[in-house]
């Protein structure tokens, strides 16, 4: 996520959308952490850095939404932030983060196809409940949901929405590839309608899913998942993911 921020507004608070904190040690560069929307640690290995950004965190003020990024990181972080009064809504401590860089032997959807701007009638709707359902409350804010809708169209846009869709038109699976650098495309909001669930439907669609991010994106695709999902994990599996790392998420 922070790759792709760098690659695409340098390092300009303004353009970026937030802060990218540095952590020094020696003169030397040795850990991050984003600060825009979400807080997300980056690198980080001491003690003295967790320190250092849970300070920085308590004196920005800011209204982050999350706190996300590797385990270690993340728990330490909260640790120092909630002893200083922080609340969460909720902790999930053990994100299995799964990597592929080959093509999957599994046969994928023929379905499954990038959504374009004018699939923005059935893509939002799709959007709003998975979000809904993954976060907890709806993304339709103070705003009537503008910029929510916005960041939906802007994906739209940049051909980062795979989708299936039903005869009628609805979208029965969605998948985003919300982050993507040269190196990693790190798909988002994978979300399959309650009333499809249980047919398989997730395992080809994400084959046909990371089939065209390898082809035209990346040579690595990315994701993580919440541990308790035990029929999204084996569907990962069952497109080839393998797990490379933990994360951990903070919900405030």
């Amino acid at each position: 996520m922070l790759a792709e921020r760098v690659q695409r507004a340098g390092s300009e608070p303004l353009r970026l959308g937030g802060e990218i904190w540095g952590f020094y040690e020696h003169g030397a560069l040795t850990a991050m952490c984003w600060a825009g929307a979400n807080l997300v640690p980056v690198g980080v290995s001491s003690p003295a850095a967790l320190d250092a950004f849970a300070s920085r965190a308590r004196r920005s003020g800011g209204a982050y939404s999350s706190l996300f990024g590797p385990a270690e990181a993340v728990l330490g972080l909260w640790e120092r932030l909630e002893a200083s009064g922080w609340r969460a809504r909720q902790v999930r401590p053990c994100q299995p983060l799964f990597a592929i860089d080959h093509v999957p032997t599994l046969a994928p959807d023929p379905q499954v196809r990038c959504a374009t701007p004018d699939d923005i009638g059935v893509v939002l709707p799709a959007s709003i409940a998975m979000f809904t359902e993954e976060v907890g409350y709806s993304p339709v804010g103070a705003d009537g949901g503008a910029s929510y809708r916005r960041r939906v169209a802007e994906l739209l846009r940049e051909g980062r929405t795979f989708v299936r869709c039903a005869p009628d038109g609805q979208v029965v699976f969605k998948a985003d590839l919300g982050s993507v650098s040269t190196a990693v495309a790190q798909v988002h909001g994978v979300w399959v309608d309650p009333r499809f669930r249980g047919r398989g439907l997730a395992a080809p669609a994400m084959a046909a899913v990371v089939t065209g991010a390898l082809r035209e994106l990346a040579p690595v695709v990315s994701l993580y998942v919440n541990d308790y999902n035990t029929r999204a994990l084996a569907a990962y599996r069952a497109v080839g993911f393998g797990q490379v790392a933990t994360f951990a998420t903070v919900l405030f």
